[in-house]
């Protein structure tokens, strides 16, 4: 739960500290909570999954893709984030580098490749 004087701003993803004199001209977290398609660091990853696992606008349905092609959904990453966050961090090709986000937007048959929980889609159901 993030304090009363911080602001998440849903135009930019920034988060704000309203305590500040001119307090929206800058943002303390720039990308504090946004979808980034490719991952690239840490940083991307927590403010992606921050976000949610639905595409704004239109509510599609994301999942995480390794360095290996697995297909991960967020509760997965969610419930290893320390293993995925050591990957992404340290380049480790062990399975739980994430290094994209992308829409399941027609395959009915994705499934998670580590709880192995169908990985719902935009349009296939």
């Amino acid at each position: 739960m993030l304090s009363e004087h911080l602001f998440i701003s849903d135009c930019d993803g920034g988060l704000y500290d309203t305590r500040r004199a001119n307090w929206s001209a800058k943002a303390i977290r720039p990308t504090y909570r946004r979808t980034f398609s490719q991952i690239n660091s840490v940083q991307e990853l927590n403010a992606t999954l921050r976000n949610g696992q639905y595409a704004w606008p239109g509510g599609y349905p994301m999942f995480f893709i390794t360095s290996d092609g697995a297909a991960l959904h967020f509760d997965c990453v969610r419930e290893n984030l320390r293993l995925v966050s050591d990957s992404v961090r340290n380049n480790l090709k062990d399975g739980w580098q994430v290094v994209a986000v992308d829409v399941n937007w027609e395959d009915p048959e994705l499934y998670c490749d580590d709880c192995s929980n169908k990985i719902e889609s935009a349009y296939a159901e």
